[in-house]
């Protein structure tokens, strides 16, 4: 029995082990096609003209194209050992397994006509038939690992289902169709950047103001974009018919959404970069984002395949009623709006007073629009990640996912395209810092706080403010293209405020937070030192924010106002440490979020005035 139970226990920490290299494995391929395709659209293959140095150096000049080409060579000089490792793995551990096994098996063939058609491409100077065929085995080697990594994950839950894949729904069709289909986009478009056709239509959606082209690679251009025409509307069939049929499906709905998304981010960020000039960061994005649609295409259809589902099953779930209007309450539910509009504040802020004005109406609204969408997708993944928790505790057990109006897969994919839909906003439409910040803010809250700290240690408050601190960092990027030191304490003012906010909260919930396990400050040092720290922080806090004027950062109007809201803030910490009780700690939990927006207000009017 002991016996056995080692045994179970050694399988699992090989099959995660083998997880955790498949997707190491798949990250890099994926990071590999994306260079591959910023080499293309840049011309900097022959960057470098020789190999393993570049221009005789290990380290390449300070040129663009060397650059470039140098870091894309050094990419799959890294990759190929992981595939070779994934395959020798799969093969001496997992063989019986095939749909672990095969492909990457397969893979490991491909690489070596990848490498071969590689040399080919340099030495012929990228004839553009080679690079399209290059490309479209680079796309077949990352989609035969994702299959694998897929199938690892499937296998660690039930060995006996990754025996053979399964397409007899009209779902499982579609995604091999959309599959296929966008094979084709993306092929189609490295042809037209391999024909130097990528500038030969300007202007969208007309090309060159026309709405017939007047040369060839004007045609090549065109074709490219009536393909992607074409394939947009198959994209919207498959979200419409995933969201009907797909519902409890949590990764298959999720990859679907998420392909979606990428696909229709990726026609924005084309449209933009021929309106725009074709700026590189534009064509980099374009590059990256169609990998990024490829992936979840291949995943969508493991899924699909894995599963194994019937048409009667999806009909069954298609058939299940749902409440519109129920079903518009619990999304905008699930982005928790009070925190989202407390979030915007912050981020106005550091527009207003990055710009020591008031921004452009049209800056304003997409930076606001992409503001809410980050800050309500990362509530609703939130709220996914904790739906277990959520059911324990009182306060949250009424959520749309904890209660069971809407399934975990609903919750996950609408947070998802949420996130997605903010990054793309500010990258077409604010600016890249932007964009990349409030990129930071949602990887630091859903990976960083949600999965890491929430759960494991009593500072998961402390550490974790740092995501509620980026928004008005975003703001003034936005306003500015750039940091300076002003948003850095506008970051340090929010952080420090998090704490002893959520602590007056966690006071009056201590007993949810207890049931549910959570290893918040009053559960595990107690109330009398939760209190403690409350009124430590508050007194850093408002020592942080007389510091402003002090260094010629804020003016008399928010000085005033920093002196009384601060001591009315310290007054209630000081109660609640000197007296406790829940209404007190409520009393100060309402409070400091009444002066944290009062305090940037203040700001504002200062940096107006």
């Amino acid at each position: 029995m002991v016996s056995s139970t080692r045994e179970n226990r050694s399988v699992k920490q090989n099959m995660r082990a083998f997880r955790n290299l498949l997707i190491t494995t798949s990250i890099m391929t994926f990071l590999l096609i994306v260079m591959g395709g910023i080499v293309r659209v840049t011309g900097s293959g022959l960057g470098c003209p020789d190999w393993p140095k570049c221009f005789g150096e290990w380290i390449p000049p300070m040129r663009a194209d060397a650059i470039i080409e140098y870091l894309h060579r050094l990419i799959a000089t890294l990759t190929s050992p992981l595939i070779l490792a994934s395959a020798v793995v799969a093969w001496r551990r997992f063989r019986e397994a095939k749909l672990l096994s095969m492909p990457l098996f397969w893979s490991v063939a491909l690489l070596g006509v990848q490498g071969l058609l590689g040399g080919l491409v340099v030495y012929l100077e990228t004839p553009p038939n080679l690079v399209a065929v290059h490309l479209g085995i680079a796309l077949i080697i990352l989609g035969l690992i994702l299959i694998s990594t897929v199938a690892a994950f499937k296998y660690s839950q039930d060995a006996s289902s990754n025996n053979r894949m399964k397409f007899i729904s009209p779902f499982s069709r579609l995604s091999i169709l959309v599959l296929v289909t966008t094979f084709i986009v993306l092929v189609s478009g490295a042809l037209v950047a391999s024909f130097s056709a990528t500038y030969a239509c300007i202007g969208w959606p007309l090309c060159n103001g026309h709405l017939f082209p007047s040369n060839y690679l004007a045609w090549v251009h065109m074709a490219h974009r009536l393909i992607v025409s074409l394939a947009s509307l198959l994209f919207i069939y498959l979200f419409l018919r995933a969201w009907r049929t797909q519902r409890s499906q949590r990764a298959t709905l999720s990859a679907a959404t998420l392909a979606v998304s990428f696909f229709y981010a990726q026609a924005l960020v084309g449209a933009l970069k021929v309106t725009q000039g074709f700026p590189v960061y534009l064509l980099g994005i374009h590059v990256a984002t169609a990998a990024a649609v490829w992936a979840a295409v291949v995943v969508l259809a493991a899924m699909v395949g894995l599963e194994g589902r019937t048409p009667e099953e999806e009909r069954i779930e298609a058939a299940t009623p749902a409440d519109a209007k129920q079903r518009a309450k619990d999304l905008l539910s699930l982005t928790k709006p009070v925190i989202v509009v407390l979030l915007l504040v912050t981020t106005f802020t550091g527009m207003v007073v990055g710009a020591g004005a008031l921004p452009p109406i049209r800056l304003v609204f997409w930076t606001m629009l992409a503001g809410a969408f980050a800050a309500g997708g990362s509530g609703a993944v939130n709220q996914y990640i904790d739906r277990e928790l959520d059911k324990r505790m009182t306060r949250t057990s009424k959520r749309p996912i904890a209660s069971g109006r809407m399934t975990a897969a609903e919750g996950l994919a609408f947070g998802l395209a949420l996130l997605v839909a903010a990054f793309y906003i500010l990258v077409s439409f604010v600016n890249l810092i932007a964009a990349l910040l409030a990129l930071a803010g949602m990887l630091y809250y859903i990976l960083l706080y949600s999965l890491f700290l929430k759960g494991k240690t009593d500072q998961n408050i402390v550490i974790g403010g740092g995501a509620g601190a980026i928004p008005p960092l975003v703001g003034w990027a936005a306003a500015t293209g750039s940091l300076s030191m002003p948003a850095i304490f506008l970051f340090a003012i929010i952080f420090l405020w998090t704490p002893p906010h959520f602590w007056a909260l966690a006071l009056i919930r201590r007993n949810d937070y207890e049931r549910a396990g959570i290893p918040m400050m009053p559960v595990v040092r107690g109330k009398r030192e939760t209190r403690w720290q409350i009124w430590l922080y508050t007194i850093e806090l408002v020592s942080l924010t007389l510091l402003m004027p002090i260094f010629n950062l804020a003016g008399s109007i928010y000085l005033i106002s920093a002196v009384l809201l601060g001591a009315a803030l310290l007054f209630s910490a000081w109660k609640v440490w000197q007296e406790g009780g829940n209404k007190l700690a409520w009393r100060m939990y309402r409070y400091s979020s009444m002066y944290l927006a009062l305090l940037f207000l203040a700001l504002m009017l200062d940096a107006l005035i």
